[in-house]
């Protein structure tokens, strides 16, 4: 899970329309959590269409290392033999999260409230990406913690016998700080509060009812989130069914938009209000986008999502807008690159301290490859419909969204683009490149070559 292999050098080649039906990954927040509160559950847990990628493998194998048994079927459901809340297990070893920065920093909650030690540790990229923001609250919960300079991993924790119940006023908006918090609160005593002052995605809160957590949400008069928990419930096994990655089916449905003739429908895809920013900045730019087949499965929106290529015009995108598309402001940039004026996105601060500086590493893709842009603190502006985009190689930083934002403005651009290391991809999206070339997209993988 470390990236310490060869670099895996992919170029993508415009020319050809993308059209078919599709399924993508599951959604990864969802597995991450499934296998979690399985875990945290006294019995089995049965779970349909996991993502398979690296990060969710990691939490899987962190949960065994705790006491959990989580275990690939036949038929490719996965188990989890849950051991109950309070009885985890300390493990023999450091934990090795790669480049999970999901699966760290909520297992960093589950850990937290629990009389254990643990070490954490990560890829090169993990390893320098801030984690003091999910453990000062659980340092006010009780928890010891020796981290490298900046709280950063390798990090070691000591969970409280009896940790302390608070009330935390999320400083930013993260969906993980809010988590860690709510799993910690899960085997603390009393009432655990979180104070929410801008939505974000709430599966924690939905998953949490459904395996039988007291939970509660209101909105106050100034239109905060108030999450109130209640500790120590017995959670119950669940069988689970992911729905599609939204931030996974972002990059076909943006390739449709941008490559002539195109015609792609992605099936199941989560359709969580929390989740389709993207999806609302794409109509607004005049994307010919359908949502078929609408349903409900497991208290969540799932749907079909049908693109067919459009001329796309620049927009406005608000601050108030990035909690739900956070992981999409990179493809985000890609549709821009081929609009019609000036896109202009506000709120981006949280993106400096993703797998990579993603709004640095966006900028100067674009750059890279002929696309005008204007980088500041939080905020981005691409001026879309340039004469000649391609030909440049981008720098990925071992950042899978940059990977594959890149590649999909290679499929729509006048010139080739390169990625300088594609084998991050593996972490939320495994089937990445063998799901392109069925659409009919041309991505030239050199170490294929070479082999």
């Amino acid at each position: 899970m470390s990236h310490n292999s060869s670099p895996q050098i992919v170029t993508a080649h415009s020319g050809s329309p993308l059209n078919g039906q599709i399924k993508v990954p599951g959604d990864k927040s969802i597995s991450h959590r499934s296998l979690m509160f399985g875990a945290l559950a006294l019995g089995k847990t049965t779970i349909s269409g996991l993502l398979e990628s690296e990060d969710v493998i990691g939490t899987a194998n962190a949960m065994n290392a705790v006491g959990a048994k989580c275990v690939r079927q036949e038929d490719d459901t996965w188990t989890v033999e849950g051991v109950g809340l309070g009885s985890l297990l300390e493990p023999e070893a450091p934990i090795d999260f790669g480049n999970a920065g999901t699966g760290v920093r909520l297992a960093m909650g589950i850990f937290a409230s629990h009389p254990i030690a643990v070490t954490m540790t990560g890829d090169a990229s993990l390893s320098g990406r801030p984690m003091g923001r999910v453990l000062n609250p659980l340092r006010e919960m009780g928890v010891q913690v020796v981290a490298r300079n900046g709280d950063r991993l390798p990090a070691s924790i000591r969970g409280s016998d009896t940790p302390i119940p608070i009330t935390y006023r999320v400083p930013m908006a993260s969906a993980q700080v809010k988590s860690a918090v709510l799993l910690a609160g899960l085997n603390t005593a009393g009432t655990t509060t979180v104070i929410e002052p801008v939505a974000t995605r709430d599966h924690t809160e939905k998953m949490l009812v459904g395996f039988g957590a007291d939970l509660k949400v209101e909105v106050n008069e100034s239109g905060e989130r108030i999450i109130t928990l209640q500790g120590q419930p017995k959670l119950q096994p669940q069988d689970i069914t992911v729905p599609g990655d939204p931030s996974s089916a972002a990059f076909p449905i943006v390739a449709a938009l941008i490559t002539p003739g195109s015609d792609v429908t992605v099936e199941g895809v989560l359709l969580n209000e929390h989740r389709i920013g993207l999806i609302t900045s794409l109509l607004e730019m005049g994307a010919d986008i359908t949502i078929l087949n609408e349903r409900e499965s497991g208290g969540e929106k799932i749907g079909d999502i049908r693109a067919k290529y459009s001329r796309l015009k620049g927009i406005t995108v608000p601050a108030d807008r990035a909690p739900s598309m956070i992981d999409e402001y990179p493809i985000l940039s890609v549709a821009a690159a081929f609009a019609q004026g000036d896109t202009v996105m506000f709120g981006l601060e949280e993106l400096r301290v993703k797998e990579s500086d993603r709004l640095a590493a966006v900028a100067r893709g674009l750059e890279a490859n002929g696309i005008p842009c204007v980088e500041k603190q939080d905020s981005l502006t691409v001026t879309g419909g340039a004469n000649n985009i391609g030909g440049g190689t981008v720098t990925t930083h071992l950042d899978h969204r940059i990977a594959m934002s890149f590649l999909i403005l290679g499929l729509a651009a006048h010139k080739p683009v390169q990625v300088d290391d594609a084998a991050p991809i593996a972490t939320s999206f495994p089937t990445f490149l063998s799901m392109f070339g069925e659409l009919g997209g041309k991505l030239e993988n050199k170490n294929e070559e070479a082999a």
